[in-house]
């Protein structure tokens, strides 16, 4: 690896940091109930796992966007998610990739072709079975 692209990582990573920061510092800025509840939408979907979340901050900060715009009309957290925060998270998510999409896909291939593998396999002892009998 190139000393060019180690700094380049490392502006990379720095930026990263400040970019959390600069978020963290907006999610603090919120009203306490929507803090309560930015965290607990921020652990459901590190747990559910959208793809995008690792493309950076987008889905969290177009959240904050929505929950900054809702506590400027003076409404309270829930008027803006609703009351079920998992189907306000889920509705967020439903076009997007998950990891769980993503095991869900690999395990079916795996499972593909570890069925074609036994199947050659059985098929090859079938024929020379066959040829056991023969002579």
């Amino acid at each position: 690896m190139k000393i060019q692209d180690i700094k380049m990582r490392i502006q990379d990573i720095i930026e990263g940091k400040k970019e959390w920061r600069a978020h963290a510092a907006r999610v603090k800025a919120l009203p306490q109930d929507y803090q309560i509840v930015y965290k607990e939408v921020q652990k459901y979907f590190f747990k559910v796992g959208p793809v995008e979340l690792t493309d950076g901050m987008g889905l969290l900060s177009g959240i904050i966007d929505l929950f900054e715009e809702g506590a400027a009309l003076g409404k309270g957290v829930l008027e803006v998610t609703g009351s079920d925060v998992a189907a306000f998270c889920d509705d967020l998510i439903k076009d997007s990739k998950t990891y769980a999409d993503i095991y869900q896909e690999s395990a079916g291939q795996e499972v593909s072709k570890a069925m074609k593998k036994l199947r050659i396999k059985q098929s090859k002892k079938g024929i020379s079975g066959w040829k056991k009998q023969l002579k």
